[in-house]
């Protein structure tokens, strides 16, 4: 890792440990979680992430393995299951086993056979090292309580060369469809921050791009 890396690293490392509380604030307990399904799942939401498009602007490729990190109750499953196609595999992670088992409940319904679930913890998600080509992680980094252990997680999950893509919530007012201001003390960094962080733990950036433009954008990164 170069020297400004470790140096970055130092800096921040301090400030990472239990960094999401405000955010998994509604985690904690049942009641919760399943207000946070209703957001999840609402179409305000789904309209602005438009699963589809989005799968298609990852370059999700055939025969691949793909991990959904922070899967919730699976919006993107069924359109990463059509694009790795019959001989890819995708693997679906959460920490919450409410969420996977209503993440299972829909692949089990769509009668989809190459979707996984893995429950991971709150510094490791769990995964084989080596096996993935691409990790997403949908507007779940603002939830990691320890980014740094996260990505360095990740980073043995992956092929060399494998990627990772961020896709998350800008800092700013109307961003998040809860409420206006809600974005400002829910999401704990920026995006000029979130990519400085990711490329400080050992990825290059490859490109960022706006996804919901003015709300959500993806910045897309591969390990050196």
């Amino acid at each position: 890792m170069r020297l400004a890396s470790w140096l970055l690293l130092l800096v921040l490392s301090p400030a990472w440990c239990q960094v999401a509380r405000e955010a998994n604030r509604d985690y904690q307990t049942p009641e919760g979680r399943a207000k946070v399904v209703g957001i999840l799942e609402s179409p305000s939401r789904l309209a602005n992430l438009r699963p589809a498009e989005l799968v298609s602007r990852l370059e999700v490729r055939r025969s691949s393995t793909v991990v959904d990190l922070g899967t919730g109750t699976g919006n993107l499953l069924e359109d990463l299951s059509a694009a790795v196609g019959p001989d890819g595999r995708v693997v679906a992670e959460d920490i919450q086993q409410d969420f996977l088992d209503r993440a299972r409940n829909r692949m089990r319904k769509s009668g989809l056979k190459n979707v996984t679930f893995v429950l991971g913890t709150e510094p490791d998600p769990k995964l084989p090292a080596g096996a993935a080509d691409l990790v997403i992680v949908l507007d779940a980094y603002h939830h990691f309580n320890y980014p740094e252990r996260m990505l360095a997680a990740i980073r043995r999950s992956l092929h060399p060369g494998g990627r990772l893509a961020i896709v998350e919530y800008h800092k700013k007012r109307g961003a998040m469809e809860i409420s206006p201001d809600f974005a400002l003390t829910h999401i704990r960094a920026g995006a000029a921050q979130v990519v400085e962080e990711v490329k400080a733990a050992g990825y290059d950036l490859l490109w960022q791009r706006e996804h919901a433009p003015g709300r959500q954008y993806i910045a897309m990164f591969r390990v050196h």
